[in-house]
């Protein structure tokens, strides 16, 4: 009488990773395509000064408070370029003093337009230290070589 042997068959170790490969290849072209289009913040033509670039720290949040030319305050609170709106004086203490108060630790900039007007910019920073920011940092461009 023959006995039949069987087999026994290992299980399969190796992992198929081709369509892995293929779905990251798509999303590396989709993130490329999209990051020109985002827009992060308001179009204003900074300052030129001769300054140390900022020590900021990238693992704390920053709030960017914007003046435009004609005199436009705009926040930065997560929200992308077109999404943002023009807001008054006091909006922007009150939001930022709320903001302050939840998160002590975030860093403020201030990017102003180099043709704004140097009153609303003054009101913006007495506005700003009422809200209880003691020393917002100003963002500049480098200055062109001579």
């Amino acid at each position: 009488m023959e006995t039949m042997v069987r087999k026994k068959r290992k299980p399969m170790a190796d992992i198929n990773v081709v369509p892995y490969i293929d779905v990251m290849l798509v999303l590396l072209i989709v993130f490329m395509v999209t990051a020109p289009l985002l827009n992060q913040g308001i179009e204003v033509d900074l300052p030129q000064a001769n300054n140390e670039p900022l020590d900021i720290d990238e693992n704390l949040e920053t709030l960017v408070v914007s003046i435009t030319s004609n005199g436009e305050y705009f926040l930065s609170v997560g929200a992308t370029g077109e999404e943002r709106q023009s807001v008054t004086l006091d909006t922007v203490g009150e939001q930022v003093s709320r903001i302050i108060g939840a998160n002590p630790q975030i860093q403020v900039l201030v990017e102003g337009d180099t043709s704004a007007d140097w009153g609303a910019m003054i009101n913006l920073i007495t506005t700003l230290q009422r809200a209880g920011v003691s020393n917002p940092n100003f963002i500049t461009q480098p200055m062109d070589s001579l």
